[in-house]
């Protein structure tokens, strides 16, 4: 299955999900051959990760911006991790 449009390190987590819930589907529908059902499972592994780290990073952000709540709240932009961009 061949990347089509973004690549995968271009999505947002929601587009990310999207693309790991549909590729579940089909993997669940038995229609994909063996080799289209690899590949698959492959782009999936590295959505599963790109989401994992897209959640790590927000929790993160999150977190600094609690542990500074016990007095003023000071947002500092982060930066993001490579290759990661906020569309």
């Amino acid at each position: 299955m061949a990347q089509k449009g973004k690549s995968i390190q271009k999505l947002n987590f929601e587009e990310a999900m999207e693309k790991l819930e549909k590729i579940v589907e089909n993997l669940e529908s038995g229609e994909l051959s063996l080799e289209d059902s690899v590949k698959s499972f492959e782009e999936g592994i590295e959505l599963s990760k790109l989401c994992k780290k897209k959640l790590e990073s927000a929790e993160n952000r999150v977190k600094k911006i609690v542990e500074r709540s016990e007095g003023d709240l000071d947002f500092e932009l982060f930066d993001e991790p490579e290759g990661e961009t906020n569309e």
